[in-house]
């Protein structure tokens, strides 16, 4: 199972930093090393000292925020939008007779543009739907999604 706890670390990804500098700066100045040829970073003197037992209770305590985020808020919210995205996806299939992929970028162009179709996309993508059948799936996405 894919668990999507680092579309919440992006979320907060000034944090993050910060949590991950709390443990990494105050090491910086014990830290003797040189750049090399290949724009990286070679260190010269014994650090396992610096790394070895270190206290990583700001990083699991962040790390923790973000997978009860994840499971008491983001599964949630995706579960929810499956579920309307499934509801209108088959509202389309029965309505009119379109492929899955056009039916996806349709439910998808609804959701950017806030359930309506942009006239952009009326002229050039959904070109053969008529007003009454655009009217009817913004209407049925007004519906499942508000």
């Amino acid at each position: 199972m894919i668990f999507p706890v680092s579309a919440v670390i992006l979320e907060k990804l000034e944090e993050y930093k910060k949590i991950l500098e709390h443990f990494s700066k105050p090491r910086l100045d014990l830290i003797e090393w040189r750049p090399t040829e290949k724009n990286n970073v070679e260190v010269l003197n014994e650090t396992i000292d610096l790394y070895r037992y270190f206290d990583a209770t700001k990083q699991a305590e962040f790390f923790f925020e973000c997978v009860e985020e994840t499971v008491n808020k983001t599964l949630p919210e995706e579960v929810e939008y499956i579920k309307k995205y499934d509801l209108l996806n088959n509202f389309i299939k029965n309505y009119i007779d379109m492929p899955d992929k056009l039916v996806d970028l349709l439910i998808r162009f609804l959701v950017q543009n806030g359930g309506a179709l942009s006239k952009r996309s009326r002229n050039k993508e959904f070109e053969k739907l008529t007003d009454l059948e655009i009217r009817a799936i913004e209407h049925k996405y007004a519906e499942i999604f508000t």
